[in-house]
């Protein structure tokens, strides 16, 4: 599934190419993904200007001319494919799973704008649309859902109140949107390493230093991770075609078996499975 960066580098990239388009024909293939797509869905769209592609969390927001909101979760198949009218098509890809090119089934939604238009494809149809009608519903929406990584609210105040009694292993916080939300299977290793945690230890345990350091390394990872594009465990291509390449700077994760990066460290890189998740981490230096 892709997690808040690669979402993320979808939106800069449909925000270079949507943004202030027309929709002028909408066609639906299929209806049944994970919630079913309205019957109103093609005329609801129809002759709307895209106004702005946000993101919260790992949703794509595209903001409508009417004042109202059309919610995108790629799930943990889906993509997006840009199709221009007047050239040929070689990459097409703009998100994290399957082919780069186009493929030949499942592309459930199509979103036709005058000289282009959007393709979603999703085999396994875990990712959905959803019409907003206005700010205020998009806002309660997302009320079940904690901060992203990026807000002013997570701090290490509010992380160490969120742990406190709580004895659930840090790792699985990680991953748990209600805590913070954005962050996947990916990032919360890597998070992990540079905090020094080890990703079985207590929240309950987790003393300020800790939680200051969560914090930081959460902010600090995603940032990197944004600014090389994402990372391209299959085939993640931007809206141009370039791979996001921050697997390169993976200190831990799919590392099992390899010496710690760290100098002077000399541990290894171990896997557990942790909440049916893998996990990656030093022997030595993540306590």
């Amino acid at each position: 599934m892709p997690e808040l960066p690669e979402v993320e580098i979808v939106r800069q990239s449909l925000d270079k190419k949507i943004k202030q388009k027309k929709v002028i024909k909408v066609i639906v293939r299929n209806r049944n993904l994970r919630l079913k797509i309205p019957t109103n869905f093609s005329n609801f769209l129809k002759n709307q200007i895209i106004t702005n592609v946000k993101r919260f969390s790992k949703y794509l927001i595209l903001s409508l001319s009417n004042n109202s909101y059309l919610l995108l979760h790629l799930g943990m198949s889906g993509t997006i494919h840009l199709v221009n009218n007047k050239q040929k098509n070689f990459i097409t890809n703009t998100s994290f799973y399957n082919s780069a090119k186009l493929p030949k089934k499942h592309n459930h939604v199509e979103i036709i704008f005058k000289n282009f238009k959007i393709i979603y494809n999703d085999p396994r149809r875990f990712g959905f649309f959803e019409i907003i009608k206005n700010t205020s519903l998009l806002k309660k929406r997302f009320n079940h859902l904690g901060p992203e990584p990026f807000d002013k609210k997570f701090d290490y105040k509010y992380v160490y109140l969120f742990f406190r009694g709580k004895k659930k292993d840090i790792k699985s916080f990680l991953l748990d949107q209600y805590f913070i939300s954005g962050i996947g299977n990916i990032y919360a290793n890597e998070i992990l390493y540079l905090s020094k945690i080890n990703p079985l230890k207590k929240a309950n345990k987790m003393k300020e230093k800790d939680c200051k350091k969560i914090v930081t390394n959460s902010k600090k990872v995603l940032l990197q991770a944004i600014m090389k594009g994402g990372s391209s465990i299959r085939d993640f291509k931007n809206i141009s075609g370039t791979s996001g390449n921050y697997q390169k700077n993976f200190n831990v994760y799919q590392r099992n078996g390899l010496k710690c990066k760290r100098l002077r460290c000399g541990g290894i890189i171990k896997k557990k499975n942790i909440s049916n998740r893998s996990t990656f981490f030093c022997n030595i230096c993540q306590k």
